[in-house]
């Protein structure tokens, strides 16, 4: 039992891709050598503007997994990045890491949606935990997104008739209380 249900969180693992930002060549190795080592696909950018820039246009929509950014590069910031994702509407969840952090700085990171502020140097247990979970997230949102859309095209599909009966169900019970129903005088 236990084989299966890790077999099935890896496959769904695999579709997704771990996408590292961080301005220090060593950290991108040594992560994307963690990563590797439990088999999650992962790409590595050595700045946030490589990694806007590899995925320019509408495909940044499209991404499916999460990314872990460095807070502080030169150049554009982690932060910078993120506000930058979000007015992309980047769908993939974000976990911060830095060597120079500070409280104010992660309640910021938080608040503009981050899911994750983790200080350098970490336990790699710690971030693999959080990649999962950024995962999980990610796959979740794609599922309700699916899910609209799939309705969305449903509704798209019916007639006019049909449109007129499914709001009538949705805007809920009519009240008769006030309608005047025929009597039979006969």
């Amino acid at each position: 039992l236990h084989l299966s249900i890790r077999r099935q969180r890896q496959m769904c693992i695999r579709d997704r891709v771990v996408h590292i930002i961080d301005d220090d060549e060593a950290v991108l190795d040594s992560l994307s050598m963690l990563l590797d080592s439990v088999d999650i696909k992962n790409a590595i950018y050595p700045n946030a503007q490589s990694f806007l820039s590899a995925h320019e246009g509408n495909s940044i929509q499209q991404l499916s997994g999460c990314i872990v950014l460095d807070i502080r590069m030169p150049g554009m910031s982690g932060m910078e990045c993120q506000q930058r994702l979000e007015a992309l509407k980047c769908p993939l969840p974000i976990i911060f890491i830095t060597g120079h952090g500070d409280v104010p700085m992660a309640v910021e990171a938080m608040k503009k949606g981050a899911i994750e502020f983790i200080q350098k140097p970490f336990r790699e247990q710690e971030l693999l935990d959080c990649i999962h979970h950024a995962l999980t997230l990610n796959k979740a949102a794609q599922k309700r997104a699916s899910h609209s859309l799939d309705v969305a095209q449903r509704c798209e599909s019916l007639t006019a008739r049909e449109k007129e009966v499914m709001e009538r169900v949705v805007a809920g019970p009519v009240s008769y209380t006030h309608l005047t129903l025929p009597t039979n005088r006969e």
